[in-house]
């Protein structure tokens, strides 16, 4: 059977398109992944989506997306996609070995944060270790943060963070960023923005939380600890498009291409929502919205190719 609509990723996008196919009565089979959920499934309290009002954690919220897209009749697949031709319609998708054939494509994979790898950090994350500020530096007020990284993430990241801490300190390997002027200079003019150059984090500190990391100077190879109360990785997102290599058309960074407005990608019947696409917001909300885009863009292009 050549289903009508396949989903792949099972994030806030997908799962919204799902909901969104489903009730348009496209029968969708979404691909969720061994990862299903996700960033929101390494989020703790959730406290800037719309409708719950005292928070909720991450995988809660999630799992509330996909009960609803299950009510729908949503078919949901667990498993990872490792194939795809996109060359011509039906369009084949192979999940491990099995083909499915499917008249339109909705494609959110989703990105993920780029981590330092040392010590500390997966135990931490989500305790005082994370690697957005939009979404936790709420919860660190009046505290002292630190941001790693240099480029223009870093800068947004830290002056948001000003919101919040008493003190951010931005640490980052070079004597020079490579962030935009603009925001260097926002960033250098801030009153409670520090900068350690040349410099490396190589442990993260704490036992249930947060409490310092161990530094080294690439310059001097000294190495210190400093007192901090919460670390914020920013040195970027990998969009995880990789296996749409050569099938669509990604940007030097490698998300999808999508023009502005549309969840349309380059191929016709194959369309694109979420942190696959954004490199701006990357917000839960915006994912979903963008999911609920897409669904609507595959049922109109479905409905113009049957005239």
């Amino acid at each position: 059977m050549t289903e009508k609509v396949l989903i792949i990723g099972s994030g806030p996008a997908g799962l919204t398109a799902a909901t969104y196919a489903a009730r348009a009565d496209l029968q969708p089979l979404l691909i969720e992944g061994f990862e299903s959920g996700g960033q929101l499934m390494i989020t703790t309290d959730v406290e800037n989506y719309p409708g719950f009002p005292d928070g909720i954690m991450g995988p809660e919220l999630m799992e509330h997306f996909r009960k609803q897209a299950e009510r729908f009749e949503t078919r949901i697949i667990s498993s990872d996609v490792s194939r795809v031709d996109l060359s011509e319609r039906p369009f084949s998708v192979w999940v491990d070995q099995d083909l499915y054939t499917t008249e339109s494509v909705i494609i959110s994979t989703g990105a993920s944060a780029r981590w330092l790898g040392i010590p500390g950090e997966d135990r931490l994350r989500g305790f005082g270790v994370s690697a957005c500020a939009t979404c936790d530096g709420f919860f660190f007020r009046d505290r002292e943060l630190a941001v790693v990284g240099g480029g223009d993430s870093a800068m947004e990241e830290a002056l948001f963070l000003t919101k919040f801490a008493t003190k951010v300190t931005l640490i980052h390997r070079r004597d020079e960023f490579r962030a935009s002027k603009i925001m260097v200079n926002r960033v250098m003019a801030h009153d409670k923005i520090d900068v350690l150059w040349d410099t490396v984090a190589e442990e993260v500190l704490g036992d249930d939380g947060v409490s310092g990391l161990r530094l080294r100077n690439v310059v001097t190879d000294e190495e210190s600890e400093f007192p901090v109360h919460g670390l914020f990785v920013a040195i970027g997102h990998t969009p995880n498009a990789s296996i749409f290599e050569g099938h669509l058309e990604l940007d030097n960074d490698g998300y999808v291409v999508t023009p502005p407005g549309t969840t349309r990608t380059s191929v016709p019947g194959v369309f694109a929502a979420g942190d696959v696409v954004d490199k701006v917001y990357r917000q839960a909300v915006t994912a979903a919205g963008m999911g609920c885009q897409a669904a609507i863009d595959a049922e109109r292009w479905l409905h113009d190719q049957q005239d």
